[in-house]
């Protein structure tokens, strides 16, 4: 049994194997992101903390888009899926951050938790296949390829990183607080 947080986060496993708790850490992160982000209008999306220009809708179409990259686009070779497959990524890398601005918090919310819902199933579908170990379908330009585990893993620290950054965004917004 998984037991949930004040704030609705589930618990990692204490003593769980090794896929079980990646996944329970990536998880913990996601709705960490989903707690900071919850009940907030525009405004609240739209908000920066001193000289950053990130805000937590920038922030959850960034991690829609890193959700899709890593575990549909390079776990299993995947072309980029809407909205990221026609963006001119040369012209504008940071266009997820940009764009966010003209979509509304209900849009963005779906988009995350499509993405997230999406990832959820690509990993269940790549452990069913393989084990931890399984290299992606797409290699960095010398040929080497990340394996699922230092996938779970990056994902859980691109997901801690940006928590740090919407604690301090939320406190701004409405001086809610918490880890």
């Amino acid at each position: 049994m998984t037991r949930v947080d004040e704030q609705g986060r589930p618990e990692p496993p204490l003593a769980g194997d090794e896929i079980t708790t990646l996944v329970g850490f990536l998880e913990y992160q996601r709705a960490t992101l989903a707690w900071k982000c919850a009940g907030l209008d525009a405004a609240g999306f739209a908000a920066t903390v001193g000289a950053s220009s990130m805000t937590l809708g920038g922030m959850l179409k960034h991690m829609a888009y890193v959700e899709e990259n890593w575990f549909s686009r390079w776990l299993f070779g995947r072309n980029r899926q809407p909205p990221f497959d026609t963006v001119d990524w040369d012209a504008d890398p940071d266009w997820e951050w940009h764009s966010a601005a003209d979509d509304t918090p209900a849009q963005l919310r779906e988009l995350w938790q499509d993405a997230v819902d999406g990832s959820r199933a690509l990993v269940a579908k790549a452990l069913s296949d393989g084990e931890l170990e399984q290299l992606s379908e797409r290699t960095w330009p010398g040929g080497d390829a990340p394996s699922l585990r230092w996938i779970l893993v990056h994902m859980i620290e691109e997901y801690a990183r940006h928590n740090g950054h919407a604690d301090l965004i939320r406190e701004s917004v409405d001086g809610q607080t918490g880890e």
